[in-house]
C-alpha cells in the first residue's frame, strides 16, 4: 500500500530474517497442521498475513486460487518465491489485516494461520475477514492462544507487556483468539486445542487452537 493517507509500510526485518530461516525446522511440527488447516478446502481463498509462504505447498488442488496477504516485505518477498511452486494459483499482495484487499463476499474461505496474535486490533482483522467471506464460507484457523492454567496466562501477560512483541514481530501470546472469532459472528463448528507435545511449538507460544468455523447465512 501507498500513496497520501496510506498507514506506514510494516518492517520486521530481524523477526522477518530469523522467522524466514527458521520455517523449515518448525515445518517438522508444524507441516501436518498446516495440512489439516487446509483440508477440503475449494473455490477462492484468501490468507491473511500469508508470511514467509509455508501454507502454500498444502492447499488442495480444489482450490482455484490463493489471494495470499502479507504486509511485511522481506516475507512476502519468501512468500512470492514459494508461490512459483504451489500445486494452485497463488497471488502474494501487500495488504494489512484491518483493510484487505478483496471485496465483500468475494471468498469461498479464509485463512488466518499464527497471524491473529500479530495484529495491532484482532477485532478489526475477524470484522474484516468476516466481511471477505461469502455467507456460507468458511474461516480456517491455526492460533496460538492464552494457556489455560492463570500462572501461565499471567506469565503470558508479563511477556506481552515487555520484550515478546519487539522480538516475535509484534506476537501477544495471551489472546483468547476462540472467543474473538465467535464475537465477529462467526460460528465454531470445530476446535482442537493443542500442546507443544503436538506442534512442538513452546511455551509462551503454546497452547495453540486449530478449527474452522462458518459465516452465517445463505444470502
Amino acid at each position: 500500500m501507498s500513496g497520501p493517507g496510506a498507514p506506514p509500510p510494516v518492517r520486521h526485518p530481524i523477526f522477518a530474517r530469523f522467522y524466514a530461516r527458521m520455517s523449515p525446522l518448525m515445518e517438522r511440527g508444524l507441516g501436518r497442521y498446516r495440512t489439516r488447516l487446509l483440508h477440503g478446502l475449494s473455490g477462492r481463498v484468501l490468507e491473511v498475513g500469508a508470511g514467509a509462504g509455508a501454507n502454500i505447498d498444502h492447499y488442495p488442488a480444489e482450490v482455484t486460487g490463493v489471494l495470499a496477504v502479507e504486509p511485511e516485505a522481506r516475507l512476502r518477498r519468501a512468500a512470492t518465491t514459494a508461490a512459483r511452486r504451489a500445486p494452485v494459483p497463488v497471488e502474494v499482495v501487500d495488504g494489512l489485516a484491518d483493510r484487505l484487499p478483496a471485496d465483500d463476499r468475494s471468498c469461498d474461505a479464509v485463512v488466518a494461520c499464527l497471524v491473529l496474535c500479530t495484529v495491532p486490533d484482532p477485532a478489526n482483522a475477524l470484522a474484516e475477514l468476516f466481511r471477505v467471506v461469502r455467507p456460507g464460507g468458511q474461516l480456517r484457523f491455526f492460533e496460538h492462544v492464552q494457556a489455560g492454567e492463570p500462572a501461565r496466562r499471567r506469565m503470558q501477560r508479563l511477556a506481552d507487556a515487555t520484550v515478546w512483541p519487539i522480538v516475535s514481530g509484534g506476537c501477544h501470546t495471551s489472546r483468547d483468539t476462540a472467543a474473538a472469532i465467535a464475537n465477529a459472528g462467526f460460528v465454531i463448528d470445530d476446535l482442537e486445542t493443542l500442546q507443544r507435545s503436538d506442534t512442538g511449538m513452546p511455551f509462551p507460544a503454546a497452547p495453540q487452537i486449530l478449527g474452522t468455523a462458518h459465516r452465517p447465512g445463505n444470502g
